[in-house]
């Protein structure tokens, strides 16, 4: 999917550019002003705009002072900070690589930063602010070459926005994992991941303010080198422009100025790739904004114009005793993913509906080989997953088990153990067979629940439920749980639809609708009282930890189902997963049997969330594996992808349960560590 800026076919003069760009300007500072003066004056204590103005002309009482001077004026210059620097480290991202959908958050610099921090928390190893603040810059610039490395910087496509979000996802599973390992060493980091603006004096603006300086300065002593890169390599060449030193100089500028937002906020979502999208539309009317001098710093206020807005929003709204647990930065994230969502909906996509794999034939030896080691290879796992955790058992426990015969601790262990290890095979087993329907369906080898956003959508259901009705039985959440999946594949798959499901627009579409329900579910566990906010992010781990074999019903009924409608219409896959004519040539019903496939995947998904959690990338990997080790016929693709998805959770549990206990990993944590590197070698297989 190209996405260039195009230039405006006629162009004011130079006086009328210089005069609106001066009258856009003034209008953004008065803008940003007045958010500012109205941010003061919101909080929790009965401190309004009379007291704050006695507290700036040294006429307030000391408590009235003190809140505004220690709290409310940090926060506001705090938000001023962060929302200028995000935007700026935003517009020079797009400049240099010509893309309009790149930004810290989908360079997965906010995610590198994270994880960086989360290693260095782990370790123990107690850190001062600046220092902190280069750790964090490290690891956000590793991200951002790693993303830019895989994908291409001057390509102008999504492709780096998708290595980049496939990557955030790998590294914040891989830090979660860490503060389930280090919870007292990291103390703290997940609430800061979330994005919040409070500070507590000056002290860590004042640390930040020269970083930022640096970075800002760097870009405008650049500027005139980045904007001839908007004529192309070959033209910016012809000027002496050093095109690779360029970009390269460009891209660690913006880090810089993306880490110290980061430090001192923790990450604010998207506001990076808002800020400068909101600014474009203005260099088609007016000539000045084309120049990287002029619209870098109309990017910094936009940007600080979003984040004062986010704040002052969701204290307008939220109540002001809530509203100071509530991170600006899932606000941000909200509307971010909303703006993520229309974006890559409005966008031509030229990369069209992938076509399938080489055709690949097998033989029916290798077919019932490979079924043979994998039926062998998942009884042993089963077999382990029962005996091995916590407290370790024998083959004779579980045999007087099955006959009633065992003691009291055998009994307690098995009841709680076997219905995890069932909704841990049948939930891999249903997402891997919901995969192989979306990617069939769409010819897509990049779809899966997961990555498409059905996965999260159906977890805010379940989350919803759990938080608000925590009497909610095992069918009532399965129930919430296809409700939001249900509604997350109705925005993503009807967006993606009116392209014929192009290969990026729908895996775009869907990673902004699972950012947006990452947003609102975190809002909900913020929200919540402390019991269901844990039970909450239960869900979200992808962890089975705690299901009784009522939980496993719905799940195994459904997985039943959905096999035995696959299996009957497994023709109907191999025709429809070839291309648009074949199908409509012989008869069928192309447009019907494509929505019944994917109802029936969003079923499957939503019932694997509801019995295991958000379980990640098992619908990508073991249909690819599938298809490699039998060839594309399904009535041979969906037995082995449902034993590779089977053998997949299962075995992700087993180590999460094992690994640390009594302590535990969710298993969607293990394989969103195995999923993410395949997605990233799928998008560097499908550029070549």
């Amino acid at each position: 999917m190209a996405v260039t800026a195009t230039a405006p076919a006629t162009r004011p003069s130079a006086a009328a550019s210089r005069t609106g760009a001066v009258a856009v300007t003034a209008a953004l500072l008065l803008l940003v002003a007045a958010l500012a003066v109205v941010d003061i004056t919101q909080g929790t204590a009965a401190v309004g705009a009379p007291e704050v103005w006695k507290a700036l002309t040294g006429r307030a009482d000391t408590a009235d002072s003190s809140v505004v001077i220690a709290s409310r004026l940090p926060r506001m210059t705090a938000a001023l900070l962060v929302g200028s620097v995000l935007g700026m480290a935003g517009a020079a991202l797009q400049a240099v690589s010509r893309n309009v959908l790149a930004s810290p958050d989908t360079l997965a610099v906010n995610a590198g930063s994270y994880a960086a921090l989360g290693i260095a928390a782990a370790t123990g190893v107690t850190l001062p602010f600046l220092a902190s603040s280069g750790v964090a810059f490290a690891g956000g610039l590793l991200a951002a070459a790693v993303v830019l490395g895989l994908s291409g910087l001057g390509a102008g496509t999504v492709r780096l926005v998708l290595a980049g979000s496939a990557l955030t996802l790998g590294l914040t599973a891989v830090t979660e994992g860490m503060l389930q390992l280090f919870p007292q060493e990291t103390e703290g980091l997940y609430k800061w991941n979330q994005g919040s603006v409070a500070q507590n004096g000056f002290d860590g603006v004042l640390q930040m303010l020269p970083v930022a300086v640096v970075g800002l300065v760097g870009l405008l002593l650049l500027a005139r080198k980045v904007d001839a890169l908007a004529l192309g390599d070959d033209a910016a060449r012809g000027v002496g422009v050093p095109v690779r030193s360029t970009r390269l100089t460009a891209v660690v500028l913006a880090a810089l100025l993306s880490t110290s937002a980061v430090t001192l906020a923790g990450p604010i979502g998207f506001v990076g790739l808002c800020a400068p999208a909101l600014v474009r539309p203005l260099a088609r009317r007016i000539r000045a904004f084309t120049r990287s001098r002029a619209s870098l710093p109309v990017a910094g206020l936009t940007g600080a114009a979003l984040v004062l807005g986010s704040d002052v929003l969701l204290r307008a709204v939220v109540p002001s005793d809530v509203a100071v647990a509530v991170p600006t930065g899932v606000v941000t994230s909200l509307l971010g993913a909303l703006f993520l969502v229309v974006m890559a909906a409005r966008v031509r996509d030229t990369a069209g509906a992938a076509q399938p794999d080489r055709l690949r034939i097998r033989s029916r030896r290798v077919f019932l080989g490979t079924t043979v080691v994998l039926v062998a290879a998942l009884a042993g796992l089963v077999v382990a997953a029962v005996l091995i955790g916590d407290s370790k058992l024998l083959m004779g426990d579980v045999v007087n088990w099955t006959q009633g015969r065992a003691g009291q601790t055998v009994s307690f262990v098995l009841d709680t153990r076997v219905p995890r290890v069932l909704a841990a095979l049948c939930a891999g087993a249903a997402l891997a067979l919901a995969g192989t329907l979306v990617q069939a369906v769409t010819r897509n080898p990049l779809a899966e629940p997961g990555v498409l956003g059905v996965t999260n959508g159906a977890a805010l259901g379940a989350v919803l439920l759990v938080t608000t009705v925590p009497t909610a039985g095992s069918w009532t959440i399965a129930g919430g749980a296809f409700a939001g999946a249900a509604a997350s594949a109705v925005l993503v798959f009807g967006l993606a639809a009116r392209g014929g499901f192009g290969q990026n627009r729908l895996v775009l579409v869907g990673f902004g609708v699972a950012t947006g329900a990452t947003a609102v579910i975190s809002m909900l566990i913020i929200l919540t009282d402390p019991f269901n906010a844990t039970k909450a992010l239960t869900w979200l781990g992808g962890s089975t930890y705690g299901r009784t074999l009522p939980d496993v019903v719905p799940l195994a009924l459904v997985l039943a189902a959905g096999l035995t409608v696959a299996v009957a219409r497994r023709t109907e896959l191999d025709l429809v997963s070839l291309d648009e004519d074949t199908p409509r040539l012989l008869g069928l019903n192309l447009s019907g049997g494509r929505f019944g496939f994917l109802v029936l995947s969003v079923l499957l998904s939503a019932t694997a969330v509801a019995a295991a959690g958000t379980i990640g990338f098992v619908g990508l990997v073991a249909p690819h594996a599938a298809r490699a080790l039998v060839g594309r016929q399904h009535v041979r693709v969906i037995p082995v992808a449902v034993l590779l998805g089977a053998l997949l959770v299962c075995a992700a549990d087993l180590v999460g349960r094992t690994v640390i206990a009594p302590a535990q990993l969710g298993a969607g944590l293990m394989t969103a560590v195995i999923g993410t590197p395949y997605f990233l070698y799928l998008l560097v297989r499908s550029r070549r």
